[in-house]
């Protein structure tokens, strides 16, 4: 459930920092998204909101990054199908935190 939780939560950023920056969200809507569907609090929905209107693409990149780990982890799933998850995530987080394009060609090739 709390997996889900976050999973809902990046996409609601995303949404909320492309809708901020193409002009056509105001900000009783965001506010309204963000504590209605996505769950959060009113204190960190305005904190939210001011760093959509401060940085541009920043709240985007965590579902961007997060959608890369894990067609990197479906890739594992299918090229290693012998190991078992905790052998999956062993090699994921072997190489610290290395680009996922670099931890794919160290993986999959």
């Amino acid at each position: 459930m709390k997996q889900l939780k976050m999973r809902s939560r990046m996409i609601i950023n995303t949404i909320l920092d492309v809708r901020v920056h193409c002009g056509d969200l105001a900000e009783a809507d965001a506010m309204a998204l963000m504590t209605g569907r996505g769950f959060q609090e009113e204190g960190e929905a305005a904190g939210k909101w001011r760093r959509a209107l401060l940085t541009s693409a920043q709240l985007s990149t965590y579902y961007v990054g997060y959608t890369e780990v894990s067609d990197l982890a479906a890739g594992l799933r299918v090229g290693r199908p012998e190991w078992s998850e905790r052998q999956m995530h062993g090699a994921l987080l072997a190489h610290g935190s290395s680009a996922v394009r670099h931890l794919r060609s160290l993986l999959l090739h």
